[in-house]
């Protein structure tokens, strides 16, 4: 895992490209599709439980007892 931190230390500028063009091309089509007042809340509500599954998930990943 050190190997992999130190490559992307030296590589930044291809780190934040990387993310910027996965961050594109995600975002476009779903820009395109925000005009429809279905498919925004649908795409609100993904976003909002994508945001609290990834807090659960880094939650239990961090403390070393079971939550339930």
């Amino acid at each position: 895992m050190r190997e992999f931190f130190v490559n992307v230390t030296r590589y930044p500028r291809y780190l934040i490209a990387f993310t910027l063009g996965v961050m594109n091309s995600v975002a476009e089509p779903l820009a395109r599709r925000r005009s429809n007042p279905v498919t925004a809340v649908a795409l609100i509500g993904a976003l909002i439980s994508g945001m609290i599954s990834m807090g659960l998930v880094l939650r239990a990943m961090v403390t070393s007892s079971p939550l339930a």
